[in-house]
């Protein structure tokens, strides 16, 4: 469960680690306002559940309140990354002389927490990592482990910050690792750690994702306004009506429309559409013996997505019968007709009758078989996968 940069920012005060003045802001007239009063250059940055907010134009500087309101009315028509800007944190403008990176998370790999540190803050920890590995420094902990002082003092002091200010910093490291485990958190960065120039440092951002199987742990977070909320980030519009017609769905970046039985086979359908280079548009399961109703809703969520190409469908029958998953397929092309190509497979439980009954349908009404190749177990499924990519990239997808 991801936070918002100014609920991150709540904790941090907290854990006494230094953070801007700030407000929040839900309107132009509001961002106006508060820049006002404020009488200084400041930092408008858009409130969004995921990152890359910079390159998506999300923060802005403005010199004061007439072009604060101007640069709000352009960000409150912002959507990043599928989601919409509701609110802007507005932050003194700092006069930045250094940025470094702080973080603690999970190395699901080995089992232990890792508390990690750069002197390369304010871009991608992965950037650095491949670019200057060397610049970054790790500390594995198990979870009973606290952080002791002298590791602190070492960390601060590899990652270059001033003599004068190496115990304030790993206080800071010693804070957010303890707040991580209070929380039960599953990464928290302040990224940027910045030293401004009259030498202070300041958390300059923060991002903070919790567990939100142990939300209910922590009622002081409801009490201080954050609510749990759907997994990383807020749910898009077709998140919600997958969720409202109770059909497991999570929205990608790509432009392959997924369509499949159950989860495993979902999964499985991903990967082979990333192994012969094409990006899946959606995670999706069908669920244990779906009505024709619920398969014809998968493909409603699927045709309205605009960035969807192509769907590729993939159905082994076992508990879902591959006749009923033909029927809710015919259904939904009777009721709504499909804007965009479709190639799909079946096998397994009732597949010869479910592809009896498309070429039934196909004969009965051509015309909305135009764009849709539907074949059986004859065919292997790499070659669907393969003929999905290939179809994406002549509708100009990839």
């Amino acid at each position: 469960m991801r936070l918002y940069e100014y609920e991150g920012k709540q904790l941090f005060e907290k854990f006494k680690i230094p953070v801007s003045a700030r407000r929040l802001a839900k309107s132009p007239d509001e961002v106006f306002k508060i820049v006002e009063k404020m009488k200084e250059p400041v930092v408008l940055k858009a409130q969004v559940l995921s990152g890359g907010r910079g390159k998506a134009g999300g923060i802005k500087i403005a010199e004061g309140a007439n072009e604060a309101r101007t640069y709000a009315d352009e960000l409150f028509k912002l959507t990043i990354k599928g989601y919409p800007v509701d609110a802007i944190l507005i932050e003194p403008k700092l006069d930045i002389k250094q940025e470094y990176y702080i973080g603690v998370t999970i190395d699901r790999a080995n089992y232990k927490l890792v508390l990690i540190a750069s002197g390369e803050g304010g871009v991608d920890i992965e950037e650095t990592a491949e670019k200057h590995p060397d610049k970054i420094f790790k500390l594995p902990l198990d979870i009973s482990e606290d952080v002791y002082t002298f590791d602190a003092l070492l960390i601060a002091k590899k990652i270059g910050l001033p003599q004068e200010l190496i115990k304030e910093g790993a206080a800071i490291i010693i804070s957010l690792y303890n707040m991580f485990r209070k929380y039960d958190a599953k990464l928290v960065e302040i990224n940027p750690l910045v030293l401004t120039a009259d030498g202070k440092l300041l958390a300059a951002d923060a991002r903070v994702s919790l567990d939100d199987d142990a939300v209910f742990r922590h009622p002081e977070l409801q009490e201080m306004g954050i609510e749990s909320r759907h997994e990383e980030g807020e749910m898009t519009p077709r998140e919600k009506q997958a969720q409202d017609w109770g059909i497991p769905y999570l929205d990608l970046d790509g432009n392959i429309g997924m369509f499949p039985g159950g989860a495993g086979f979902g999964i499985m359908g991903n990967d082979f559409i990333h192994h012969y280079g094409g990006q899946p548009a959606n995670f999706m399961d069908s669920g244990g013996g779906p009505s024709p109703e619920r398969i014809a809703k998968m493909l409603v969520l699927l045709d309205q997505k605009p960035e969807v190409k192509v769907i590729f469908g993939a159905r082994f029958g076992g508990i879902s019968r591959c006749d009923d998953f033909a029927k809710g397929v015919i259904m939904f092309l009777k009721d709504h007709g499909l804007s965009k190509p479709l190639v799909m497979r079946m096998t397994g439980n009732m597949w010869q009758e479910g592809v009896r009954m498309f070429e039934e349908a196909k004969e009965a009404n051509p015309e909305l078989f135009e764009h849709i190749e539907f074949h059986g177990i004859e065919t292997p499924i790499e070659e669907i996968s393969k003929r999905a990519v290939e179809l994406a990239s002549l509708e100009g997808g990839n």
